[in-house]
């Protein structure tokens, strides 16, 4: 291992590991609509039943988030990873054994919750931030793509294997590799920053290591802190824009694959398109990744939430398995961009000091406004029988957004009173 430490620049190691735990639980997390329609049929409940545990899941995500990435901010990566680690594998374990709606609601939306909110994208776009300088948009667009990977292979492995199986020794399985795979990692690989082994962040040289660190120090001091972010305009426009890309992200990863078996598409081929829906979310981060180290935040953002508001007028009328397909792969596409984009908009804007804070925020009500979308949609389902108006009413939200994006200043703020207002 020394060997391969002196050859090979450690971060790259971080970043493996990031891109595998994330692999793990982001695939297996984005693969809910699987079992949406066997557990409802097993459980006995409604969609908008079904629909409020995921709701109370983003919601205790939410909540937990900001104090997560405090926690993060004090006492760094391992001890957020193995807590989340344990809450993860005790869920999905315990959810193998359940027979009642609200054991599902206690271990699904509160333990599952809690794990999910350590291992969430933005912690690790914060830890790997910190070991690299140049290209950083491209590293973090890396690891957040082992959740679309991940995705990509477990949607149709998990609709195999509930068809083969049944959802509880599918469930429990999930639970098992994330334990042993996440432990493994966390024990073996993930370092704090640099500095723990004597480095200097990726792409960042300095003639003294002493001048490197003070020089990021000073840097860390002139960020702005979460109250002063928010006396600037950038921030409650992204807000916004988090909101809306949120609620379009939950509601098609627990809708689709039910929404497609309405129409008399097989559960197989609807799981297919939940798992190229993944592949095409891992081809839009890391094109995006590239692309804000060149022309900035704005654009990408902009033409995220217009394509979607495109996206779901063309679902509205067309139903097609065609139609279907090219709705999970474009959306797809759409799906993660904002993921690295906020970090790299955070630092730009605001500065390293306290981004795991100020990004924790963002996701809180990116993960509020998700929950609350899906559950809409569920309980529409059920008073109407289809999603007509609920896709109607993101169209219009993502248009919306796309206003907000074009009014973001991309410049750096600070706290001497060069902050701009409305």
């Amino acid at each position: 291992m020394k060997f391969f430490r002196q050859s090979v620049f450690y971060g790259w190691y971080v970043l493996l590991s990031s891109f595998l735990i994330l692999f793990l639980v982001r695939g297996s997390r984005s693969i809910i609509s699987v079992f949406f329609k066997p557990l409802i049929s097993e459980l006995g409940c409604g969609r908008g039943e079904f629909s409020l545990v995921v709701f109370l899941n983003l919601a205790v995500f939410a909540v937990m988030i900001t104090f997560i990435g405090r926690w993060y901010d004090r006492h760094g990566a391992k001890p957020v990873l193995l807590c989340a680690t344990l809450f993860l594998a005790f869920g999905y374990i315990g959810i193998s054994q359940i027979n009642a709606l609200w054991q599902f609601g206690i271990l699904y939306g509160v333990f599952l919750a809690l794990g999910l909110g350590g291992t969430s994208g933005h912690l690790f776009a914060a830890l790997n931030s910190k070991w690299f300088y140049s290209n950083r948009g491209a590293a973090l667009s890396i690891a957040l793509s082992g959740g679309c990977l991940g995705q990509y292979a477990l949607a149709p492995l998990a609709t195999h294997m509930v068809l083969t199986f049944g959802w509880r020794w599918t469930f429990a399985a999930i639970g098992l590799c994330i334990l042993v795979v996440n432990l493994a990692l966390i024990f073996t690989l993930i370092k704090e920053k640099p500095a723990v082994l004597g480095l200097q962040p990726f792409g960042r040289i300095t003639a003294d290591r002493t001048d490197n660190a003070r020089a990021n120090s000073q840097e860390a001091d002139q960020g702005l802190k979460l109250k002063e972010a928010m006396r600037t305009s950038p921030f409650w426009l992204y807000l916004v824009i988090m909101s809306v890309c949120g609620g379009g992200n939950f509601l098609v990863l627990l809708h689709l694959v039910p929404m497609v078996t309405d129409y008399g598409i097989s559960a197989e081929s609807a799981g297919d398109m939940l798992g190229w829906y993944g592949l095409l979310s891992l081809v839009g981060v890391l094109i995006v990744g590239r692309t804000i180290d060149k022309i900035g935040n704005k654009t990408p953002v902009f033409l995220t939430v217009f394509v979607r508001c495109l996206l779901f007028l063309f679902i509205l009328k067309y139903h097609t398995v065609a139609a279907f397909y090219i709705f999970a792969l474009a959306f797809g596409f759409t799906m993660l961009i904002v993921g690295p984009i906020t970090t790299t908009l955070i630092i730009k804007l605001y500065g390293f000091a306290h981004m795991g804070l100020i990004s924790g925020l963002f996701t809180t009500v990116h993960h509020i406004s998700g929950g609350l979308w899906a559950f809409l949609a569920g309980a529409l389902f059920d008073v109407y029988g289809n999603y007509r108006l609920i896709f109607i009413a993101y169209a219009v939200a993502s248009l919306i957004a796309a206003g907000c994006a074009l009014l973001i200043r991309e410049k750096r703020y600070f706290s001497s009173g060069e902050t701009a207002g409305f």
